[in-house]
C-alpha cells in the first residue's frame, strides 16, 4: 500500500531534542497513493459502527426514551473525548502504531508494548465475530451452513477472502468502505422515510413498559459497544495523506455521521412501530422494516447487515495489521513483522498474523473471551487517557497541528468522565473475565521481556525505534 517515509515528531526546540519516529520498513520502491479524506471517514465509520445494526437492545434494556437519550448524550461523554484525543495525538505523532506510540512517548517502551498487546488482542478477537455474523445471516438461505464442516469451511473461506481484500491495498479497502457504507445504510434511509407518516411522537417519550425491570448493564454495554473504537484509526496515521489536516476533519465528520446514522432510524422505528419492548433484540430493525414497508425491505436490510459486517472486518483488520507494522518499526516486534508486499506495499505479515489469530478465535466459544477482550480494551483506554494528560504536562511545547482547545484542568475532567465509566464496566465484570484478562496481561508482560531478551542477545533483527528517549 503506501510507502511511509521517515516521520519526524516535532517537539519544541527549546524544551528537548526532537523525537523521531523510526523509518518504516521499506521492501519496495513503488509509490502508493495515500488514504484521502472520504475513504478515511468511512474507515473510521466502520471502525466504530458500520450502521445502526446492534443498537436495538438499548430500547429493550431501558425503554425508548432512555435509548434515544443515550445515543444523544453518550457521544459527548465518550465518543467526542476519544475522537478529540485521537485527533490531537495522531497529528502530533503521525506514524503507524498510533496509541502504541503515544504510550511509548509518555511512559516508555514497557507501557508502549503493553498498550500494543492489549489493543491488538482486543482488536483481533472482535474481528473474529464478523465472518461468523456473515455466515449466521447466510445460513437463513443456505441451511447447510447452520452447523458442521460446511459452517467451519465457510468461516475459513470467508475470512481468507476478506483478508485478501486487505492485502490488495488500504486505498482499495478505503473506497470499498465508502461503497459498503452507502449500500448498507440505504435501507435505513428508505425505512426512515417510509416511517414518517406512521410516526406518533408520544412514543419517543415512553420510559418503558410498566412492570419491566431496566437492565442498565445491557443498556450501557450496548452504548459502549456501538460508540467505541475511535482511536483504532490512529494506527493508520502513517498511511494518510496530510494527516495533520486530514485526521481532525475526518474524525469530526465521522462523529457526526455515525451519531446521525444511529439516531434517525431509532427515532423512526420507535415512533412508527408499536411492539412489546422485549422484542427489541439485535436484528429487530429488519423486523421493523417489514412492518413499515414490506418483506422486500427486510431482505435488503439483512443484506446490508452482511455488507456492514464485511466493512467492519476490513476496517478493523487494517488497523490491527498496521499496528503490527508500527510496532515492528518502533522495535517492539522483530523487523520481520514490518515487511510489506512488493506488489501492493501492504503489511502482509501483519495481515497474515491478524488473520491466523482471527481464524483461531472464530472456532472457539468466545463469549467470555470477547468480554475479556473488551476488558483489555478498557485498560488500554485508561492508559491512553493517562498518556494524553501526561504528554500535555510533560511536553507542553510539543508541536500539535491539532490541539484540543482546553487547558489542563478541562482536559483532566474530559478524561475523568469516560474513565469513570470504564471503571464501572470493569468492576461489574465476571470472575472468568478477570481470570482471562489477567492471564492475557501476564502473557503481554512476558512477551515484552521475551522480546527485550531477544533484542539484547541479537537473536533476531529489530529496528532501533523501541528504546527511544523517554517521552
Amino acid at each position: 500500500m503506501k510507502m511511509t517515509e521517515t516521520e519526524a515528531m516535532q517537539t519544541s526546540a527549546a524544551a528537548s531534542p526532537p523525537v523521531v519516529l523510526p523509518t518504516t520498513v521499506a521492501t519496495t520502491t513503488i509509490k502508493s497513493k495515500k488514504l484521502t479524506l472520504i475513504p478515511l471517514i468511512f474507515l473510521i465509520y466502520f471502525e466504530v459502527a458500520g450502521g445502526p445494526y446492534g443498537e436495538e437492545p438499548a430500547v429493550k434494556a431501558a425503554g425508548p426514551l432512555y435509548a434515544l437519550l443515550g445515543f444523544m448524550i453518550f457521544p459527548f461523554i465518550w465518543s467526542i473525548p476519544e475522537a478529540l484525543i485521537t485527533a490531537e495525538l495522531s497529528t502530533a505523532f503521525p506514524g503507524d502504531g498510533g496509541f502504541v506510540i503515544w504510550a511509548d512517548r509518555a511512559f516508555g517502551p514497557f507501557f508502549g508494548s503493553l498498550m500494543g498487546s492489549w489493543k491488538f488482542l482486543s482488536g483481533v478477537i472482535n474481528i473474529a465475530a464478523f465472518p461468523v455474523l456473515c455466515i449466521d445471516y447466510l445460513k437463513k438461505v443456505i441451511h447447510p451452513l447452520e452447523s458442521g464442516w460446511p459452517r467451519s469451511l465457510a468461516i475459513m473461506v470467508s475470512t481468507c477472502i476478506l483478508s485478501f481484500l486487505n492485502f490488495t491495498g488500504l486505498t482499495i479497502v478505503g473506497y470499498a468502505a465508502v461503497l459498503l457504507g452507502l449500500v448498507s445504510l440505504s435501507p435505513f434511509i428508505i425505512m426512515s422515510l417510509a416511517a414518517i407518516p406512521k410516526i406518533k411522537p408520544h412514543r419517543w417519550f415512553s420510559s418503558g413498559q410498566k412492570g419491566l425491570k431496566k437492565d442498565w448493564n445491557l443498556f450501557f454495554n450496548t452504548l459502549f459497544w456501538n460508540l467505541n473504537f475511535w482511536d483504532n484509526v490512529s494506527t493508520l496515521a502513517g498511511e494518510v495523506d496530510r494527516p495533520q489536516k486530514t485526521f481532525p476533519v475526518a474524525l469530526l465528520v465521522a462523529v457526526i455521521f455515525t451519531c446521525v446514522a444511529y439516531l434517525i432510524p431509532l427515532f423512526a422505528v420507535i415512533g412508527a412501530v408499536n411492539v412489546d419492548q422485549s422484542q427489541w433484540d439485535s436484528g429487530f430493525h429488519a423486523t421493523a422494516a417489514e412492518m413499515i414497508a414490506g418483506k422486500w425491505l427486510k431482505i435488503w436490510l439483512e443484506v446490508g447487515a452482511v455488507l456492514s459486517a464485511i466493512g467492519l472486518f476490513e476496517a478493523q483488520l487494517s488497523s490491527s495489521a498496521y499496528q503490527i507494522l508500527g510496532m515492528a518499526d518502533l522495535g517492539f516486534l522483530p523487523k520481520f513483522f514490518g515487511l510489506r508486499s512488493k506488489k501492493f506495499n501492504t503489511p502482509w505479515v501483519g495481515i497474515l498474523v491478524s488473520t491466523l489469530i482471527t481464524l483461531g478465535v472464530s472456532y472457539m466459544d468466545f463469549e467470555s473471551i470477547v468480554a475479556s477482550a473488551n476488558f483489555l480494551y478498557s485498560l488500554g483506554m485508561l492508559l491512553e487517557f493517562a498518556a494524553f494528560i501526561w504528554l500535555r504536562m510533560k511536553k507542553p511545547q510539543l508541536k500539535r497541528p491539532y490541539r484540543v482547545p482546553m487547558k489542563l484542568p478541562g482536559l483532566v475532567i474530559m478524561c475523568l468522565i469516560p474513565s469513570g465509566f470504564l471503571v464501572v464496566i470493569m468492576v461489574v465484570a465476571t470472575k472468568i473475565v478477570y481470570l482471562v484478562s489477567g492471564l492475557m496481561t501476564l502473557g503481554a508482560i512476558g512477551w515484552y521481556f521475551f522480546m527485550k531478551f531477544l533484542k539484547s542477545k541479537n537473536v533476531i533483527k529489530f529496528n532501533d525505534g523501541g528504546e527511544n528517549e523517554e517521552g
